[in-house]
């Protein structure tokens, strides 16, 4: 599968984010989670201001496998600007020199359904971010991003919105499935305890759900999964009663938001990064169908409950908004149209 991503919305990105080129030209920068969706959109959104703004940033890409993320994404990792090590994030040990700025990124969800699933999650999560921020104080990096998730705020009050970086909810941590949430709080408690006592300063993007040219549609992305079954002309089948609420924001977007916080986000601060547009899951599904084209039938598996509030799972983004200037570019149905028109051009179903 071809990884080149479309170059307007790159242009995009580069256009939105000033803050940062302006920054940290000449920077290196070490990323985890370089191959996988988030982190292949920022990579590819920094190699292309290296190539028209001559931004002279150089990457620094951890992986397991670096002879797989060069087949798999040639056009990504055979580059000057770009270099990948190998390795893993909780167990790297190597010298990578002299670092500027570190993205950790790496978000393996690995498998909660095993036995020692949870567990295992939790403890790449906590000993991977250890592991980061200690190779970050070494190399003597001056900023230092963690991608969080919304998952830190727990299950988010049906009546309660829109859920703010100052909402005190938590996941419950007497469910086992709760490790991905768990060990992301976990996180970034460490991310700010270390960038206390090492110097460097540290701050954290809470990610919402997201959509954009890349995504997986085979996974736990409800709208990959759609848009593989709408592609397909299969039926899609959801679980649930299809109310939940969610917001979807796209990649574009994402990485300026990113971007932008890393660049002047306040030390210390965590923001939430998403959409505010909240769609249900059965709407989600019938916006695909129509972005595709098709007449697949959308069957949901359980009958709704009345007088029964739908879960959400939907950010307050005013911090964001307010304290750095961001906004929302791109709308859902574009984003949803953007996604489908790649993917019929580069994944395989």
């Amino acid at each position: 599968m071809s990884s080149a991503l479309p170059v307007k919305d790159l242009d995009l990105v580069l256009s939105a984010s000033s803050e940062f080129l302006l920054r940290f030209s000449g920077a290196r920068l070490f990323v985890t989670g370089g191959t996988g969706f988030i982190g292949s959109w920022l990579i590819q959104s920094l190699q292309r201001a290296n190539d028209t703004l001559n931004s002279k940033i150089e990457m620094v890409v951890l992986s397991r496998d670096p002879d797989l993320a060069r087949r798999r994404h040639p056009s990504m990792f055979t580059r000057q600007d770009t270099s990948l090590v190998m390795g893993d994030v909780a167990t790297f040990k190597g010298n990578v020199g002299k670092l500027n700025l570190c993205i950790h990124a790496a978000t393996d969800v690995g498998n909660l359904s095993k036995s020692d699933g949870p567990a295992q999650v939790f403890d790449d999560i906590v000993n991977g971010t250890r592991r980061m921020l200690d190779l970050a104080h070494a190399s003597g990096v001056s900023r230092f991003m963690l991608t969080s998730s919304g998952a830190i705020y727990g299950v988010q009050p049906p009546d309660l919105a829109l859920v703010p970086e100052s909402y005190i909810g938590a996941p419950d941590c007497l469910q086992v499935n709760a490790a991905y949430g768990n060990g992301k709080r976990v996180a970034e408690w460490l991310a700010c305890s270390h960038a206390a006592q090492s110097g460097f300063e540290s701050c954290i993007a809470r990610i919402f759900a997201i959509v954009g040219p890349g995504l997986p549609l085979h996974g736990p992305f409800a709208a990959g999964n759609f848009l593989r079954d709408a592609m397909a002309g299969n039926p899609i089948h959801i679980q649930g009663d299809g109310r939940p609420m969610r917001s979807y924001l796209y990649m574009a977007d994402l990485c300026i938001w990113l971007l932008r916080i890393l660049a002047i986000g306040a030390p210390g601060q965590a923001y939430n990064v998403g959409s505010e547009d909240a769609v249900s899951i059965e709407e989600l599904a019938h916006r695909i169908v129509r972005s595709v084209g098709s007449s697949t039938p959308v069957h949901i598996q359980t009958p709704g409950i009345a007088d029964v509030l739908a879960p959400r799972y939907v950010p307050d983004t005013t911090k964001a908004r307010c304290d750095l200037g961001l906004e929302e570019y791109v709308p859902l149905d574009a984003a949803l149209a953007k996604t489908l028109q790649w993917t019929r051009k580069n994944a395989e179903l």
